[in-house]
């Protein structure tokens, strides 16, 4: 059952300082991408112009734990926020050896292989792929 962020934030009470609704906002406005916190943390400044780095990560982090966001590491050691959709299971993702590019694959063709390694007696209970390669735009550049 989809639970929404605001009652999401009241279970686990969590208090929204202006600083967090700054991080949370920029979350909102960003539907769909994934965004590094530096990235978050140059947005959220525009909205509250004092927040430092540590309190991106520090919100980001509870959000993610949360379920409002769902956090992914695409490069070594770095990691990638997005708001959550709320799904069992994650999308899969292309990322351009380029140019960077991040693009969502919403099909979730793994459901046969799934159920192939289900019924030798293992549980699944989620999968995240990642695809490297090149987007068609950096492929027309080459």
């Amino acid at each position: 059952m989809y639970e929404s962020i605001t009652e999401r934030l009241k279970k686990n009470n969590y208090r929204l300082t202006d600083q967090r609704m700054a991080v949370l906002q920029v979350m909102l406005e960003n539907k769909g991408h994934h965004l590094s916190a530096e990235e978050v943390l140059v947005e959220a400044r525009g909205k509250a112009p004092n927040i430092g780095i540590a309190t991106v990560y520090r919100t980001l982090e509870k959000l993610a734990g949360i379920s409002i966001l769902h956090k992914t590491m695409f490069e070594a050691g770095k990691y990638r926020y997005e708001l959550s959709d709320n799904h069992t299971h994650q999308h899969h993702h292309f990322i351009c050896l380029n140019c960077g590019k991040i693009t969502e694959i919403e099909e979730d063709l793994l459901y046969s292989l799934e159920q192939h390694i289900e019924n030798q007696g293992y549980q699944i209970v989620n999968h995240e792929l990642k695809l490297y390669g090149y987007c068609p735009d950096c492929q027309t550049l080459k």
